[in-house]
C-alpha cells in the first residue's frame, strides 16, 4: 500500500523511521551499516522495520536468542514500550520461561508432535512491567506454572 504514495509521503515515512530508532535507542545510527552495529542493535533495526508499516499482527519468533542475558533483559523492556506504544497484537514464539512471562498476557505450551496447545495460563502481572518485577515470588510462581507443563523426551 505504500508504494504509489511512497515519494509523495517520504518526508513522513523519514519522520516515521528516525522516531522508531529513537524510540529503541538507535538516533544517531541512521546511516551505521549493518557491520557496525552490535547484534542487540541489530535487533532493535529488526524490530523498527518490522513495526514501521504499523502492522495488526507482529511475529516474534525467538527474537532474542541470540543475545547475551543483560542485552536480553533491555530488549525486553525495550519491546514492552513498543508494544504499549503501538497497541499491535504480538505473537511471541520462546523457549525461555522468564521472557514468557514478562512480555505476555497470555502463554500457551504447545506439546510434542503432533503440537497441540497443552496449557494456557493468563498472566495478570501490572503493566508496564519493571524488570525487577522477575524477582518477585509471584513471577517466580508463573514460571514454575509453566515449566510443570513442558515435557521433556524421555531418554
Amino acid at each position: 500500500p505504500y508504494k504509489r504514495t511512497f515519494r509523495q509521503n517520504l518526508a513522513q515515512h523519514k519522520k516515521s523511521a528516525l522516531e522508531l530508532l529513537a524510540a529503541v535507542g538507535l538516533d544517531g545510527f541512521q546511516k551505521a551499516y549493518p557491520w557496525q552495529l552490535s547484534g542487540g542493535m541489530r535487533q532493535r533495526v529488526a524490530l523498527c522495520r518490522a513495526l514501521i508499516h504499523q502492522p495488526e499482527l507482529l511475529l516474534l519468533d525467538e527474537p532474542f536468542a541470540a543475545l547475551d542475558a543483560f542485552t536480553r533483559e533491555e530488549m525486553w523492556e525495550m519491546l514492552q514500550r513498543l508494544w504499549l506504544r503501538t497497541g499491535c497484537t504480538a505473537i511471541l514464539i520462546t523457549h525461555d520461561l522468564r521472557e514468557a512471562v514478562f512480555l505476555s498476557d497470555t502463554i500457551y505450551v504447545m506439546g510434542s508432535r503432533p503440537s497441540e496447545i497443552v496449557f494456557t495460563l493468563k498472566v495478570d502481572l501490572p503493566r508496564p512491567r519493571p524488570l525487577e518485577i522477575c524477582l518477585t515470588d509471584e513471577f517466580h510462581h508463573l514460571v514454575a506454572e509453566v515449566r510443570k507443563h513442558i515435557r521433556t523426551p524421555s531418554r
